[in-house]
C-alpha cells in the first residue's frame, strides 16, 4: 500500500460520508433532494390510508418494497461469495496483473487488503438491506394497526398518531435501503482501486457526480415537483 492508496481511500470515505450526510432526506438545503421529496410522498400515501377501510393497496405497496429489498439483500450475498472466491484465487489474479505493465502495483498483500475492503463494503450493504427488510415488515404491522374509518371518527388523534408511527418506520426503512444501495453504487468506484489509486479517485468522483445529479437535477425529481423548483 502506497501513500497514494491511503489518500485515495480517505477521499473515498470522505465523499461517501459527505454524500450520505447531504442526501439522507433530513437536510433542509435550498434545493430539495429526491429522497426528501419521496419521504413527503410516503407520508401522503400512509395518511391517505386513514380514509379507506380496504388496505389491499397498502399491502401491495409494502409487498413490493419488501420484495425489492430482499432482492438486493440476496444479491449482496452472492457478491460476498464472489469476494471470498477472489481471495482464494489471489495467485492466479496476481499472474494476470503482472502481465499488465504499470497497471497493478502493491503485490499480494495489497491485493488481499483491497479485496477485504470490497468484502466489507458488500457486508455493510447486506446488513443495511437486511435491517431495511425488517423495518418494512414492522411498517406492515403498523399499517395493520391503523384504525378503520368508523373507529377514527371516535378518536381521530389516536388514528393520526398510528399513521405517523407507520410513516416514521417507513421512512427509516427507506433510509437504510438507500444506504445499502449507495454502497453498491460506490463499489463500482472502489473497483478502480485494483487498477490504480488515481482511477479509484476518478471513478468514485464520477459515481458521486451521477448520484448527486439524480438527487438534485434528475427528471425523476422534476416529476415530483408541482412547481418545477
Amino acid at each position: 500500500m502506497t501513500t497514494e492508496d491511503y489518500i485515495a481511500f480517505s477521499i473515498f470515505l470522505l465523499l461517501w460520508g459527505g454524500f450520505s450526510w447531504a442526501s439522507d432526506g433530513r437536510r433542509n438545503f435550498k434545493r430539495i433532494s429526491l429522497t426528501r421529496l419521496m419521504n413527503e410522498h410516503r407520508a401522503r400515501w400512509i395518511r391517505n390510508s386513514l380514509s379507506r377501510d380496504l388496505k389491499m393497496i397498502d399491502t401491495q405497496i409494502m409487498a413490493g418494497l419488501q420484495a425489492g429489498t430482499a432482492f438486493f439483500a440476496s444479491t449482496t450475498i452472492f457478491a460476498l461469495g464472489g469476494c471470498f472466491a477472489l481471495l482464494g484465487a489471489t495467485e492466479q489474479v496476481q499472474m494476470i496483473f503482472n502481465d499488465l505493465p504499470q497497471i497493478f502495483r502493491g503485490g499480494r498483500a495489497g491485493f488481499e487488503l483491497k479485496v477485504g475492503g470490497l468484502t466489507c463494503l458488500f457486508g455493510y450493504s447486506f446488513f443495511k438491506f437486511g435491517w431495511s427488510y425488517r423495518l418494512f415488515n414492522y411498517c406492515s404491522i403498523l399499517l395493520g394497526g391503523i384504525p378503520m374509518t368508523a373507529d377514527m371518527s371516535r378518536d381521530r388523534p389516536a388514528a393520526e398518531q398510528a399513521a405517523e408511527r407507520a410513516i416514521r418506520m417507513n421512512i427509516m426503512a427507506a433510509k437504510h435501503f438507500n444506504a445499502g444501495l449507495r454502497a453498491i453504487f460506490l463499489s463500482i468506484g472502489y473497483l478502480g482501486w485494483f487498477i490504480s489509486p488515481y482511477v479509484f479517485i476518478l471513478l468514485t468522483g464520477f459515481v458521486i457526480f451521477v448520484l448527486t445529479r439524480r438527487q438534485y437535477f434528475s427528471e425523476a425529481r422534476a416529476a415530483l415537483l408541482a412547481d418545477g423548483q
